[in-house]
């Protein structure tokens, strides 16, 4: 009975997670779209592998749901990390870039967007893969100290 419970309040859960990365997607979409003003913009790298892990941690994260694959779940929640560490590498691009030429002000403001926007979206897949361990291990991930590996 346990077990029901907790799978209703993950696939709740999940479900929130989804529209919020869909709202995400959709930001991303305006910040591009935006970017189409500034052809000459020379946009920081970083966002492409970023974007590349974020896909793939909400696809793994998904799969772990459907197989109910702790291991998967718990592989999707380490690399939020390398895509925080990437977003970073984007700010501090951006910063730079910037301070050499505050013409980019605009555009790197939209592809800061754009960025804090694919970082969100490696959140949710975090939040998802950290349901199915709950769901499947009764262990409430969200509440491990820093430092203690998933």
């Amino acid at each position: 009975m346990a077990v029901d419970l907790r799978r209703v309040a993950t696939v709740l859960k999940i479900n929130g997670d989804l529209e919020r990365i869909a709202d995400l997607a959709v930001n991303i979409c305006e910040r591009a779209h935006s970017l189409i003003a500034h052809p000459d913009f020379q946009m920081p790298a970083h966002l492409d592998q970023m974007s590349e892990i974020a896909i793939s941690m909400v696809r793994d994260a998904l799969d772990a749901f459907v197989r109910l694959d702790v291991e998967a779940a718990r592989d999707v929640c380490r690399r939020d990390d390398l895509v925080d560490e990437l977003n970073r590498q984007v700010i501090s691009d951006l910063q730079e870039l910037v301070e050499t030429d505050a013409a980019d002000f605009e555009p790197a403001l939209h592809f800061y967007g754009a960025a804090r926007h694919v970082e969100r979206i490696a959140d949710h897949a975090t939040n998802i893969s950290e349901d199915v361990i709950y769901l499947v291990d009764g262990e409430i991930a969200r509440h491990r100290h820093d430092g203690i590996p998933y």
